[in-house]
C-alpha cells in the first residue's frame, strides 16, 4: 500500500511525496481512511509510529475544498501536552498543507507572549494547535471561539491527563460543537483515558498499533548502578566521552538539577545546555534550534523534553535520574533511535532507586542489561535480608555490582559498550566528547 491508496487529495499527496515518504506506517494505513470516512477514532500508538501525519493529513483533507465564511473560527483544533510537541505538530500541518496557500495556522502555548498570539488569532485561522492551559486563557478572554471546529484532535491524551489537564480539556470540549469529529491518540486507551474518550466520542473506531519487533531492536537499553551522586557524575562524564556518542539527552528529575548539571558539564568543556519548563519559550526554541544544528552536544532536560523532540542526531539518552513514572521511560528513550537509526538508552540508578527500575521493567516487560565501566563499578554491599515471599528484587552481589534475583549478577565483563574485558581509550581517560572546539 502507498499513500495514493488512502484516498487523500492530490495537493496533500504532492506534499507527502516532497517529504520523501512513500509507504504509510501501520497507524497511517488504518487511521487515515477511517478519519476521511468521518469516523471518530481512538488510536493507541507509540512514539515514532507516524501518528502526527495520521491525524494531520485527514484533517487537512476534510477542510481542503470548503473555505469558511468571513469571521469564522478555526475548523481544526489540536491539543497537545507540551509546547515542543505543539510546535512540532504546527510544523507538520504547514508541511503537509504547503500547497494550500490560503491555509493559516496558529500555535497557542504557554511561555510565549500572549499579545503575539492574539494578533495571530485576529487573522482567520484554519488550524489551531495549542496546549490546554493557554487555549483556555484565550477562551476566557474571548479572543477565540470554537463554535466552528469540525475536527478535534487530542494528541498524547494520556500525557495531558497525567499533567492535570482533565478539567481544562473538559471545558475546551464543551466549547466545541457536538457534531464535530474527534480523533484521540494515546499510548494507552485504558483507565481515565478510556473514560474521557467515552464522554467525548460517538461510536469511535478503536485502532491499536503494536510496536513492530524490528523497531524494538533500534534502542539498546542499559542499566548502570551508582553508589551516590558523585559516582553518578563520574559515570556520566565517562559515558559522554564514548566515541560512538554523537548527541545525547540527559534527563534529570528536577529543573534545578537540570540547570546545575548543565553548568557542571559546561565547566568541564562539554557543549551542554538545559531545557525545562521555567525557561521562556523563546529561549527554549533557541536551545532546540542549536541542538538540531549540532551546536549543542548534550541537552540536559526534565520530562518536558521527553516528547515532541525529533532530532535524528541524538544517539544516546541517559537517565541521570530514573523517571518517577514508568510510562515516561518509554517516551524518554524514544528521543534516540530516530529516523531508522540505532540508539542507546542508559539509566543510572542509585541504591534508593531500584524500586523505580523494577517498575520500569514491569512496564516494559523486559530486564535492563546491567553494564559497568572498568574501575568505576559500584561498591559491594551485603543484602539487608530476604524479601517477604522469597528472594525477589535486586540485591548487591559479592562481585562489586548489583545482582539479579537468584544470584545471577549478569554483569558486563567488558564494561560500557564492550564485551572483551578491555576499556576503550575514552573509558580510560573519561574525556569529554564535546569540547569547546567542536560543534560550536
Amino acid at each position: 500500500m502507498n499513500f495514493h491508496d488512502l484516498g487523500l487529495a492530490a495537493e496533500l499527496l504532492q506534499a507527502v511525496e516532497q517529504t520523501g515518504y512513500t509507504t504509510p506506517t501501520p497507524v497511517q494505513m488504518q487511521a487515515i481512511p477511517a478519519a476521511i470516512a468521518g469516523r471518530d477514532l481512538l488510536v493507541s500508538s507509540h512514539t515514532g509510529s507516524g501518528k502526527t501525519a495520521a491525524f494531520t493529513l485527514p484533517a487537512l483533507h476534510r477542510i481542503i475544498d470548503r473555505r469558511p465564511a468571513q469571521g469564522s473560527g478555526p475548523r481544526v483544533l489540536v491539543l497537545t501536552p507540551t509546547r515542543e510537541l505543539a510546535l512540532q505538530v504546527e510544523k507538520a500541518v504547514q508541511t503537509y498543507g504547503k500547497a494550500l496557500r490560503w491555509l493559516r495556522t496558529a500555535c497557542l502555548v504557554g511561555g510565549a507572549p500572549m499579545f503575539a498570539q492574539v494578533k495571530q488569532l485576529q487573522r482567520q485561522c484554519d488550524v489551531v494547535v495549542a496546549t490546554p492551559g493557554r487555549l483556555l486563557d484565550h477562551l476566557n478572554r474571548r479572543k477565540l471561539k470554537l463554535s466552528d471546529v469540525e475536527v478535534l484532535i487530542l494528541d498524547e491524551a494520556d500525557r495531558m491527563l497525567d499533567m492535570g489537564f482533565a478539567e481544562d480539556i473538559d471545558a475546551i470540549v464543551a466549547a466545541t460543537p457536538a457534531k464535530r469529529q474527534t480523533l484521540l491518540f494515546s499510548a494507552t486507551l485504558d483507565g481515565v483515558v478510556g473514560s474521557m474518550a467515552e464522554r467525548m466520542t460517538r461510536e469511535p473506531q478503536r485502532i491499536e498499533i503494536e510496536v513492530a519487533k524490528e523497531d524494538r531492536g533500534q534502542i539498546e537499553q542499559r542499566l548502570m548502578f551508582a553508589d551516590d551522586i558523585g559516582h553518578k557524575n563520574r559515570l556520566l562524564e565517562a559515558l559522554l566521552g564514548d566515541d560512538s556518542l554523537q548527541q545525547a539527552v540527559v534527563f534529570t528529575a528536577t529543573k534545578k538539577s537540570a540547570d546545575e548539571l548543565s553548568l557542571s558539564l559546561q565547566e568541564k568543556g562539554i557543549a551542554a545546555a538545559a531545557l525545562h519548563g521555567d525557561m521562556h519559550q523563546t529561549q527554549r526554541n533557541r536551545t532546540l534550534d542549536r541542538l538540531r544544528q549540532g551546536r549543542i552536544g548534550v541537552l540536559v532536560a526534565t520530562d518536558v523534553a521527553a516528547r515532541g523532540i525529533d532530532v535524528a542526531g541524538i544517539s544516546h539518552v541517559i537517565n541521570f535520574d530514573p523517571p518517577r513514572q514508568a510510562e515516561d521511560y518509554v517516551h524518554r528513550i524514544g528521543r534516540t533511535g530516530r529516523a531508522g537509526r540505532d540508539g542507546v538508552a542508559i539509566t543510572l540508578s542509585g541504591p534508593r532507586e531500584t524500586g523505580l527500575i523494577r517498575a520500569i521493567e514491569r512496564f516494559t516487560g523486559g530486564r535492563l542489561a546491567v553494564h559497568t565501566i572498568p574501575g568505576m563499578e559500584p561498591a559491594p554491599r551485603r543484602p539487608s535480608g530476604p524479601r517477604p515471599g522469597g528472594n525477589g528484587g535486586r540485591r548487591f552481589g559479592n562481585g562489586g555490582g548489583y545482582g539479579r534475583p537468584g544470584g545471577d549478577s549478569r554483569r558486563s565483563a567488558g564494561g560500557y559498550g564492550r564485551g572483551d574485558g578491555h576499556a576503550s581509550r575514552n573509558e580510560r581517560s573519561h574525556g569529554g566528547r564535546f569540547d569547546r572546539g567542536s560543534r560550536g
